[in-house]
C-alpha cells in the first residue's frame, strides 16, 4: 500500500525526531595536546573551542545524560524546552532544578519558542541544540558556538548505532576536558549493553514497530532503518516491520500497519498522558485488528528513551526488554 513520506525538520524533536543522522568519524574532535584547542565537525560545520565551556545554554534535553556523567552540569547556566522527570535519576533532577528555565513554550508542532535575544543575553560560550529560529549561523555571527546531537543533523543518511552513544560521550569529554570521566562512563554503558544482550539471547522471531501517534487526531508516524528505533528493536530481539524503509520517520496509515501487522507496538510521545497516546493509535478505525492491539502488546515510551542516540536509549532498551520479556 502506498505510504506518503514526510520530511520534517530536526527542530521538531520535541514532538518527533525526524531529522537524518550525521554521526560517525566526522564528529570526532581533534586535539593538539593537553590544553590545546579542540576542533570538531558538527553537522558539517567546523567548531573550535580554545578552552572548556563554562556557560552552557541547553535548548534541547538530549545532552543532559552526557553532561551528568561527565560531572559538568554545573556549567549549564540556563535551559529551555521540555525536561520530563521520568528521564532522570534523583541526582540529575537535583542538578536540573538548579538551572534556570528560560521557557518551555512550544508551538502546536513541538517547536521550541524562544527569541535569539533571550539566549544571547545569557552570554553563553556554548549552546547545545538548535531551534527553528535560532540557527548555528545566527549564533556564530555573535561569536557563540553551537553543537547539535549528531543524530539531529539534517541532510544525512547515516544509520545510528549504540556505538554513536559511546562516541558522543567521548566527544563531550574532549570538549569539556573530561576525557577520563568519559572513558569511565563508556565502560559502564558497554557493561549494561552486555547484560542486555545476555538477557535477550537470540532473536525472538517476533516483529515490532515504533510509532509516533498524534494525540487528538492526525498523522501517525513510523520509524525506519535510519532511526535509533532500528538498532534498539534489534537489540531487544525484534524485527522491525519497517526495516525495509530507508527513512528515519514517515507517515503511515492503519491499512499499511495492518498489512505489516507487527506483534509488538512501541508508541513514542513527548509529554502528556500515555493513555491518551495509546488511545490515539488504538482508537483509529481498524486498529483493533492489529495483532499487537488484540494481544495487548502495546507499550508507550517517552521519546528520548529511543531517539536520539544517548544513554537514555539504553534505558529505553532495558525498558522494552523488561516489558516484552518472554515468560520463563
Amino acid at each position: 500500500m502506498k505510504t506518503r513520506r514526510l520530511a520534517v525538520t530536526a527542530a521538531t524533536a520535541a514532538l518527533v525526531l525526524l531529522a537524518a543522522g550525521c554521526g560517525g568519524a566526522g564528529d570526532e574532535p581533534t586535539t593538539a595536546g593537553q590544553g590545546s584547542p579542540v576542533t570538531l565537525t558538527n553537522c558539517g560545520a567546523k567548531v573550535t573551542f580554545t578552552s572548556a565551556p563554562k556557560r552552557v545554554v541547553l535548548l534541547k534535553s538530549a545532552a543532559v545524560p552526557y553532561l551528568h556523567s561527565l560531572g559538568v552540569m554545573d556549567r549549564v547556566t540556563a535551559r529551555a524546552g521540555q525536561y520530563p522527570k521520568e528521564y532522570y535519576d534523583a541526582a540529575t533532577l537535583a542538578e536540573l532544578d538548579k538551572v534556570p528555565l528560560l521557557t518551555e513554550k512550544t508551538d502546536t508542532s513541538g517547536h521550541l519558542q524562544i527569541s535569539k535575544e533571550v539566549v544571547i543575553s545569557q552570554q553563553p560560550d556554548l549552546v547545545l541544540g538548535e531551534a527553528n529560529n535560532l540557527s548555528r549561523d545566527t549564533l556564530s555571527a555573535v561569536g557563540i558556538p553551537l553543537l547539535e546531537e549528531p543524530a539531529m543533523c539534517p541532510d544525512s543518511t547515516t544509520v545510528p548505532t549504540f556505538d554513536d552513544i559511546y562516541s558522543q560521550m567521548q566527544t563531550y569529554g574532549k570538549v569539556f576536558g573530561r576525557e577520563a570521566e568519559a572513558a569511565t562512563a563508556v565502560t559502564a554503558l558497554k557493561e549494561r549493553m552486555t547484560k542486555v544482550k545476555a538477557e535477550v539471547g537470540s532473536a525472538s522471531g517476533r516483529t515490532a514497530a515504533v510509532l509516533y501517534p498524534t494525540v487528538g487526531g492526525g498523522t501517525t508516524y513510523a520509524y525506519g532503518t535510519t532511526s535509533m528505533a532500528q538498532p534498539q528493536l534489534e537489540a531487544a530481539g525484534f524485527r522491525n516491520v519497517f526495516g525495509d524503509v530507508k527513512e528515519r520517520v514517515f507517515e503511515v496509515t492503519v491499512e499499511e500497519l495492518l498489512g505489516r501487522n507487527p506483534d509488538v507496538l512501541i508508541l513514542l510521545y513527548n509529554d502528556g498522558d500515555p493513555k491518551a497516546v495509546e488511545q490515539a493509535l488504538t482508537g483509529l478505525p481498524g486498529a483493533e485488528k492489529l495483532n499487537a492491539v488484540r494481544t495487548g502488546n502495546v507499550m508507550t515510551q517517552l521519546f528520548n528513551f529511543t531517539e536520539p542516540p544517548t544513554p537514555l536509549s539504553i534505558d529505553g532498551l532495558e525498558r522494552i526488554v523488561q516489558r516484552f520479556k518472554a515468560p520463563a
